[in-house]
């Protein structure tokens, strides 16, 4: 093994220009990506990171259950002893990749950015929280995951990545391993394997059935689900399928969790863009509310729904779009007066910032929904078409049979 001190002075120019809220990228040209990505897998896998001993960045973001939690959680479990709740429900990490940093458009509207509410510019930033957070893997600082970092079976790997006193500088070496993942969650097949039944339609390889093609053709129409006006439906850009998302921001008014502990505190909210996690829009009440728009790829594996997890069913999740406003009563408490408490997960004073304009949220107490039971049992056969792992033979999909098959082929070229 030998050390590359060349390697020491461009890491530490990235933390200059960190600092400075400018990523030198060119710094990183020393790493031999495909390196970088397999040291990444071996962090995220890795539960000696965290402060249990048995929590690693796979323990929430499963990839046999398309990098999401494996169970129906609204929230899961952390900290030292596995018994610190979170606060919101655990996203997927697939189709991060052609994610961009956040931004606000030309007309204003907010978009882009890694989180719920889209605080993280990148992944290499987006990475940092779960490891130092008290309801993860809970290390105190930045030394503390380094330490153990030191203590890994593939530590000598690290230094030959990084150089050989990397270990050293603690802000040096956590800003390594956050880079090692962010190059493995962009990188790896497994994360974009694009290998859904929506896919091979796409490709002319595949068919869809009468029922997914009624699906489809709901979602996409805007007197209908309007689903395609946030979940985009077409090709990228680029000419790559789409990851339906517009990666913009929406406030629906999803009822209030008791599941989540902190909700047991009457003045604790959960604003997305506006707080309490997200601090630099803090003034920004407009946007109170608000959360990122997700990807609806693998939605069907989901077993916790919307940022707070309150729908464990996607049939609820979607009877929820459509009947919130013509049937309130199935989702908020009424009182003794008969009058539903709409919204209950916000401040009265921002309950104005839902969307109640665009289709199908446009109805009113008492009106038919957009979409009737059958109609979204057709939206929800079209959205199974987007499960990856997809297997013509028996028409069948699992995530956990994309993930072997990316196996042959683990870095996109």
């Amino acid at each position: 093994m030998t050390t590359n001190p060349s390697l020491q002075m461009r890491w530490r120019r990235v933390l200059a220009c960190l600092a400075g809220a400018v990523l030198a990228f060119d710094a990183l040209a020393a790493v031999p990506a495909t390196d970088a990505v397999e040291l990444g897998r071996k962090i995220f896998h890795d539960d000696s990171l965290s402060a249990s001993g048995r929590m690693s960045c796979a323990t929430c973001h499963d990839p046999a259950h398309a990098h999401a939690p494996a169970n129906d959680l609204a929230v899961q479990l952390g900290g030292a002893a596995l018994d610190v709740p979170g606060f919101r429900a655990v996203p997927s990490l697939r189709y991060l990749n052609v994610d961009t940093p956040f931004v606000f458009q030309k007309d204003g509207t907010p978009s882009g950015g890694f989180d719920r509410d889209g605080r993280a510019q990148d992944l290499l930033e987006q990475a940092q929280r779960p490891f130092l957070a008290a309801h993860e893997m809970a290390n105190a600082d930045a030394g503390e995951v380094v330490a153990r970092l030191r203590n890994a079976v593939y530590a000598d790997e690290f230094r030959a990545q990084f150089g050989a006193n990397v270990f050293d500088d603690s802000d040096l070496a956590f800003l390594a391993a956050r880079f090692a993942l962010s190059e493995f969650e962009t990188k790896a097949v497994e994360f974009h394997p694009f290998d859904a039944k929506f896919d091979g339609f796409l490709a002319g390889k595949q068919t869809l059935s009468p029922q997914e093609l009624r699906g489809f053709a709901l979602f996409n129409r805007p007197d209908k689900g309007n689903c395609a006006a946030c979940h985009s439906s077409t090709r990228q850009a680029n000419g790559a399928p789409p990851v339906f998302t517009d990666y913009t921001y929406d406030s629906l008014g999803v009822p209030r969790n008791a599941q989540i502990a902190a909700t047991a505190d009457a003045e604790y909210f959960d604003l997305g863009l506006c707080g309490p996690d997200r601090v630099d829009l803090a003034a920004r009440k407009d946007l109170c509310g608000a959360f990122k728009v997700p990807t609806l790829r693998n939605v069907a594996t989901r077993h916790a729904f919307f940022h707070n997890g309150y729908f464990h069913t996607l049939k609820d999740a979607l009877r929820f779009y459509v009947q919130r406003d013509t049937q309130p009563q199935q989702f908020y408490t009424v009182g003794a007066n008969g009058a539903v408490d709409t919204f209950d997960d916000l401040p009265p004073a921002l309950r104005g910032n839902v969307n109640m304009d665009e289709v199908p949220y446009d109805r009113h107490s008492g009106q038919a929904p957009r979409l009737s039971d059958a109609e979204i049992d057709d939206v929800i056969a079209f959205l199974n078409t987007l499960t990856d792992g997809y297997d013509p033979l028996t028409d069948t999909a699992d995530p956990a049979r994309s993930l072997a098959a990316t196996q042959n082929s683990p870095v996109e070229k």
